[in-house]
């Protein structure tokens, strides 16, 4: 098999003004970057806002091992498929942080024959967006740290900012640091440095920054939700936001191309629209309302994904995204693969970079007949919200006629319309016929969509729906700071706001060590954050790192350039 980079490289892209015809976007509408990837202009929202609305899929998975069960590789040769069958699609995708490209993940490209082009430009840099976000949280940063050096004339109490810096690479040792060193502090220094404080570093992807842009409706609103954003608070416990710190303004300013969504294709010249990357454990994990509701108006299907497990993503594509966009999803493809069900039954252990367990590669019904109840219970959370489901095996060389026929009767017995393999990966769009023909079966259904829980409740309410409904926990319990920060925010009347729950990707529960569908346990909430500007409060669960950190082996170690010029070990 060649890698994902010959594969590339064998395929001539369209230029991109032919992919934005095919689509109907006018050539005055697009900003190129080069000849393979373009900014689409906002001004197309007001052209296309008549158009009908194409039908709304939504791509996720069950709970992932740490490699991941292959949501992007599926969500772009599905979207190839329903080309192939006939269906002008459109797929929407989140941007790669640059944090995974070098670190244990890899690149976001999808693989195979199912991948994104330019894959190079799209994992590296791409069109700034990201760069742009930092930039802009930084700078409010150094804005809130002025203010306090000069005179403090806001009154900030240093212990209550919760604004960090932000850095798109995975490094630990920046979680926790201590700025301002040589600056003013009882031992005294240059009073010129600073004011030394107690901070830490955050990967961009994670910051408000990054979620208030996937959430944001336009520029004016990308103002007024930097503008909200809550950073601190003063002497008195009233909140600080980036207004009271005049800085809204310039951010907006550095954001202004960073809000227009890019274009860019399949290998199979699939029209895609790429835009924020919210990681999904932390923030949302969706692409950004801008580029779904741009793509609903120009194609007849829209394939998008949501960031890891349908307990995370997916619970936040509905509940927050759609909330806030007023758009309703037709139908829902829930990825699988043997070897996470087999995982889920508690016997093996997955490790990136470590080859796989044997017992993974081998035919073994015992084991997916006991890890099999965690794609159940992740079907199960998609039929919460009323919303048809269609399951797809991810197939890898390995996987049995056995196994295979096991599982689909699994998911079909869970409440899934149907279960199909996907082999996208090897064949492209030929892989995924048959799914392509289920989903559009499954999405002319008429749907029941419903939120989970209504804004009026309580916070603690719409905390306990979540855990107990979706992860299935038996209850919630708050640290004495999550207590008081909830009686905090509850009086600031945030308590009108949706849910962002922040917790381990790799479980239903908070603990990354209980696989497969764990009952009885309680859900632990030890702080809860308020992310105001993009509308929504943030519970933690357990221990959630904002920071990565590399492997043992990081990816970038095998990126290189050759002597002609091209790079080399992208994956």
């Amino acid at each position: 098999m060649l890698s994902n980079l010959e594969i590339v490289r064998r395929i001539k892209p369209y230029h991109i003004t032919k992919i934005a015809k095919s689509i109907g976007i006018k050539e005055k509408e697009l900003e190129l970057y080069g000849n393979y990837k373009a900014k689409i202009a906002l001004s197309i929202l007001e052209r296309i806002k008549h158009r009908p609305l194409g039908k709304y899929i939504l791509v996720t998975a069950i709970t992932p091992t740490p490699l991941g069960e292959g949501k992007t590789v599926t969500t772009i040769g599905l979207s190839m498929a329903l080309n192939r069958i006939g269906k002008k699609t459109i797929a929407c995708i989140r941007q790669p942080s640059l944090g995974p490209v070098f670190g244990i993940k890899g690149g976001a490209a999808g693989g195979g024959y199912s991948q994104v082009i330019p894959m190079e430009d799209f994992n590296l840099h791409f069109t700034g967006d990201v760069h742009a976000l930092g930039l802009a949280n930084n700078l409010a940063c150094a804005f809130l740290d002025n203010s306090l050096f000069k005179g403090n004339p806001l009154h900030i109490n240093p212990e209550s900012i919760t604004l960090r810096r932000t850095i798109d690479v995975s490094d630990r040792f920046l979680r926790n640091v201590r700025i301002g060193l040589g600056g003013l502090s009882p031992s005294s220094g240059d009073k010129d440095d600073g004011y030394q404080r107690d901070s830490g570093f955050d990967i961009t992807v994670a910051s408000e920054v990054m979620a208030i842009l996937a959430l944001t409706s336009g520029l004016s609103d990308l103002r007024k939700r930097l503008g909200r954003m809550t950073v601190a608070e003063d002497s008195n416990g009233r909140p600080i936001t980036l207004e009271d710190l005049k800085v809204a303004g310039s951010m907006c300013v550095l954001l202004k191309d960073a809000v227009k969504p890019n274009l860019i294709q399949t290998l199979e010249h699939t029209p895609v629209i790429v835009h924020a990357g919210p990681f999904g454990n932390i923030a949302h994990g969706n692409s950004s309302i801008l580029a779904d509701e741009i793509a609903l108006r120009l194609g007849d299907f829209v394939v998008t994904e949501a960031g890891f497990g349908a307990d995370l993503g997916l619970e936040k594509f509905f509940d927050i995204k759609c909330r806030y966009s007023g758009l309703k999803p037709n139908a829902v493809v829930m990825v699988c693969t043997i070897r996470a069900l087999k995982m889920h039954s508690g016997r093996f252990r997955v490790v990136a970079g470590r080859p796989l367990d044997k017992g993974l590669l081998s035919e073994d019904l015992s084991a997916i007949e006991e890890g099999v109840c965690n794609l159940e219970k992740q079907i199960e959370n998609v039929r919460l919200f009323g919303i048809p489901c269609i399951a797809a095996i991810n197939r890898f060389k390995d996987d049995t006629d056995k196994e295979i026929a096991l599982v689909r009767e699994k998911a079909i017995a869970a409440g899934a319309k149907d279960c199909l393999v996907s082999e996208v990966w090897a064949r492209g769009s030929k892989g995924a016929i048959g799914l392509a023909r289920a989903v559009v079966s499954a999405s002319n259904e008429k749907n029941n969509f419903k939120f989970l829980y209504s804004l009026k409740m309580p916070i603690k309410d719409k905390i306990r729906a979540i855990a107990t409904q979706v992860y299935g926990a038996e209850d919630v319990f708050y640290e004495p700071l999550a207590e008081e920060k909830l009686a905090r925010y509850t009086e600031r009347g945030y308590d009108r706001l949706p849910i962002c729950m922040a917790k381990t990707h790799l479980s239903l529960s908070h603990d990354p060590n209980l696989k497969g569908r764990p009952r009885g346990f309680l859900l632990p909430i030890r702080d809860v954050l308020a992310s105001v500007g993009a509308g929504f409060i943030y519970p933690l669960c357990g221990k959630m790192q904002t920071m990565p950190g590399l492997p043992s082996e990081p990816a970038g170690k095998k990126i290189d350039i050759d002597k002609r010029g091209n790079i080399v070990g992208l994956s």
